[in-house]
């Protein structure tokens, strides 16, 4: 079996899609699936990949990374270097220009104003932003006049390609959310499930975890895209449903995300109707573990905050031991096949910036007995299930519905009960957990459980932003109404001093020594990370769709202005 590491090159299509480039909307309507249903089109008030692949295709900055990792331009006229004097001499400053004549799907001018903006909107202090990784670092900017955003940085900044690059960090316009800053942002509905944008399309219609509806973007930038007039985005169901959606039943074009079986995988090729891509970058199946209180028994705003430390995981004895209790390689064959590798990272790619740790690639199950021994955890009464000081070794395991996450979550419970771990288990509907929805209780950035399971991966080919969502201040919690992206509540000052070098440092081997050290930190040094798979991202595209690019280094949507419908 063969899976397609993409449908077609971005220059390969350029040929075919000129007929159907020659009117906007001539293609009519399009179909796509993501079966973890968007939840908000706000990508700064959600880390679910789903709201910002969605959001993407309304949204957009001054550039992106195309197929290849490159960054280039979007709403800016070119991409600033140090060559071509945008980025100065010292790396303390980058300026984007804004192309001329840009306009909102609203039909008002863009302008640097609604870039400062944005700026403003995801660092107020009484808020909380997913994305504020993105925006790290920054001293200043400035708006000279209408088409000139000057990013002034509090030092040398090597990768300045963060702040309003690549899907997660859009420039959002000023005249909608002026009055949704601080605590307000989350209260914006109109907002949040409308954006007014300078995409290829715009929302007509969005019913939260269910669909989006939408139509070509009449102010477009360019006149001729995108070919379809109309696009429905589908979410519900599960990931082997939706690849058949597209490769059996021809009802969908495209399929976001179909994480199925290597034997499944085949089935569906063999039907002739599509093709799945599959394309490796920074994607990583992993567990975080819990380093708060996720109790029941503690008041609502203090379960799974920094104030209560959690009465096990705390100990890197037993995260460690629960990591080698794992066998990595049968996860793969069981859940990936040829679309997975086993990993001990959390940043896989580029080699670059890839740790050689393979430790954890070998199950330890003698190992991981003796290290819970040592850490006083033993089965004093008999009954399978260690315990100390009248306490269970018990866990609560959380991840989203998914076949082969369920399939996982049954395999590690297996090795864990076998070590002495008693093991509950728990799944939670794709669109709710990764929602980011303040206000539920199963969301994986409130995490009300000890350890939880997903995927996501980081915009471009530079982990640095990635890495900065572990500092201290990226912790969720009531205060920042659960947006952080410290999922697991680590909190180390010597990461901290580590990250801030990083984001000084221009030598590139160097660059990729500390990355390698801020990996190794938070996985085979704390086991506060316990990575499983480098997954590949595998979507299915049905043959009657042309121009699709895989993109493993922004959002799968990225060039859906360019898709067509094949004659």
């Amino acid at each position: 079996m063969k899976l397609r590491s993409a449908l077609m090159g971005a220059a390969a299509f350029t040929a075919l899609a000129s007929a159907a480039w020659a009117e906007r909307g001539a293609d009519g309507h399009v179909n796509v699936l993501y079966w973890q249903a968007p939840s908000i089109l706000n990508p700064y008030l959600s880390s679910g990949t789903k709201d910002v692949e969605s959001a993407s295709l309304i949204l957009e900055g001054m550039a992106g990374f195309n197929e290849k990792g490159e960054v280039f331009a979007r709403l800016a006229e070119s991409v600033p270097t140090v060559e071509n004097g945008g980025v100065s001499a010292d790396l303390t400053q980058i300026t984007w220009k804004l192309k001329a004549g840009l306009l909102w799907s609203d039909g008002t001018p863009v302008t640097s104003a609604d870039a400062a903006f944005t700026y403003e909107y995801c660092k107020h202090p009484e808020g909380g932003c997913a994305q504020a990784a993105r925006f790290e670092g920054i001293k200043s900017i400035e708006t000279p006049d209408d088409l000139t955003v000057v990013i002034t940085f509090e030092a040398p900044k090597p990768n300045p390609y963060q702040a309003f690059v690549g899907g997660t960090s859009p420039i959002i316009q000023k005249a909608q959310f002026a009055n949704c800053l601080g605590a307000a942002a989350s209260t914006c509905t109109d907002q949040n499930f409308g954006p007014i944008g300078t995409g290829p399309y715009r929302v007509t219609e969005f019913k939260t975890n269910d669909t989006v509806s939408l139509e070509a973007n009449p102010n477009y930038r360019d006149a001729a895209k995108p070919s379809f007039a109309t696009m429905t985005i589908k979410g519900g169901g599960d990931a082997e449903a939706a690849a058949r959606a597209v490769m059996e039943t021809g009802e969908f074009d495209y399929a976001w995300n179909t994480q199925i079986n290597p034997d499944l995988q085949a089935q569906m090729i063999a039907a002739g109707k599509g093709t799945l891509l599959n394309g490796f970058g920074t994607l990583v199946e992993r567990i975080e573990m819990n380093m708060t209180d996720p109790s029941p028994d503690l008041a609502e705003g203090e379960r799974s905050t920094i104030k209560h430390p959690h009465p096990f995981l705390s100990d890197m004895k037993v995260r460690k031991a629960l990591s080698m209790a794992i066998d990595r390689q049968v996860l793969v064959e069981v859940g990936y096949g040829n679309a997975g590798r086993a990993t001990c990272n959390l940043v896989p790619a580029p080699e670059l910036y890839a740790s050689d740790n393979t430790e954890c690639l070998t199950q330890d199950m003698e190992g991981a007995k003796a290290l819970l021994d040592e850490a006083g955890w033993t089965d004093s009464d008999g009954d399978g299930v260690r315990d100390k000081d009248g306490k269970k070794l018990s866990v609560l395991y959380q991840t989203s519905t998914n076949p082969v996450r369920q399939d996982f979550q049954a395999l590690i419970k297996g090795w864990w009960n076998e070590i002495g771990v008693e093991v509950e288990l728990k799944n939670i509907d794709a669109s709710v957990y990764f929602g980011g929805d303040a206000g539920s209780p199963d969301t994986f950035q409130k995490f009300y459980a000890d350890v939880e399971m997903y995927a996501n991966n980081f915009d471009g080919t530079d982990p640095e932003p990635y890495l900065a969502q572990y500092l201290c201040d990226k912790i969720p919690g009531p205060d920042n109404q659960w947006q952080g992206e410290n999922i697991n509540r680590f909190c180390d000052p010597a990461y901290d001093a580590l990250v801030k070098e990083l984001s000084t440092t221009a030598d590139m081997a160097k660059r990729g020594e500390i990355a390698k050290k801020l990996n190794d930190m938070l996985t085979k040094d704390s086991y506060t990370v316990v990575a499983l798979v480098d997954r590949g991202r595998l979507s299915a595209a049905s043959n009657t769709l042309g121009g699709v690019v895989l993109n493993t280094w922004d959002t799968e949507l990225w060039n859906a202005q360019d898709w067509f419908r094949v004659k």
